[in-house]
């Protein structure tokens, strides 16, 4: 049922309502209204939803990716890094994406059309492999990660450079601080420029960015991979199997109340 006169009964939202089979909340609480109905209603929490909207506002408006440039990503295979290097591709630029396993290697290579993929867990010397994949440097780098990846990919880092930072997902805790190398003498000597955002930073533009996308996604210009738990009962330990790695694309729960 719907209280407030600008929703109605059977209009499909999208917002933070937590991890219930039922909420009632404020129309303050609602991000996004699901227009694109021709589309698997499961694409709102993900490639049309924040994961979407955060790589399109972060690499687009952020990362400033011009065409012919590098762009590099890590979690490349992830819910938000697949969409980041899709993006860039369809603005002309070269993609190089980070990832774990070889499985998670061809994904980024056959579905999502990354140029080159590095994984990390298999390479012992990354400053050598993104040497080799990405000779000219790297223009944009879209950060989901923190940690060793980032730190190889900043001494590679062209002048003018722009260090897009979304995520720390090498770090799951804040306690205690990550510690590791430094980057301004990298950002000072190339004049690079190295800024983290928030897609609620964007909440006002977020119709744009789903129809953009949707559009993309009809068009087969964008892939996503979506891996489905059955019921409430599994979200305990959905995150440790996202931040292990587990995960076959974006992680959802299907609510037993929604048949």
């Amino acid at each position: 049922m719907s209280r407030n006169p600008d929703y109605v009964v059977g209009e499909m939202l999208m917002g933070i309502f937590g991890w219930q089979e039922y909420a009632a909340v404020a129309a303050d609480a609602v991000l996004l209204r699901v227009k694109e109905r021709d589309l698997p209603c499961s694409l709102a929490l993900g490639a049309l939803g924040l994961n979407g909207i955060t790589a399109y506002f972060g690499l687009l408006e952020v990362g400033c990716p011009e065409s012919g440039q590098t762009v590099a990503v890590s979690t490349a295979a992830g819910a938000v890094g697949s969409i980041v290097g899709q993006i860039a591709n369809i603005k002309g630029c070269k993609t190089v994406g980070f990832t774990g396993g070889p499985a998670k290697v061809r994904q980024c290579l056959d579905e999502f059309g990354y140029e080159a993929a590095i994984d990390y867990k298999s390479t012992n010397d990354i400053d050598g492999a993104i040497a080799s994949v990405a000779p000219g440097g790297v223009d944009v780098y879209f950060d989901n990660t923190s940690g060793p990846v980032s730190d190889a990919v900043m001494r590679h880092i062209n002048i003018g450079a722009r260090v897009v930072i979304c995520g720390t997902a090498a770090y799951p805790s804040w306690n205690p601080w990550n510690t590791g190398p430094r980057p301004e003498r990298h950002l000072i000597v190339k004049r690079a420029r190295m800024q983290g955002f928030l897609a609620t930073d964007f909440s006002d533009r977020f119709n744009e960015a789903a129809a953009q996308l949707a559009n993309w996604i009809r068009e087969g210009r964008l892939r996503y991979r979506e891996d489905i738990l059955e019921g409430l009962e599994n979200a305990p330990g959905a995150l440790q199997r996202l931040y292990s790695g587990q995960n076959d694309g974006k992680l959802l729960i299907r609510l037993a109340a929604a048949g």
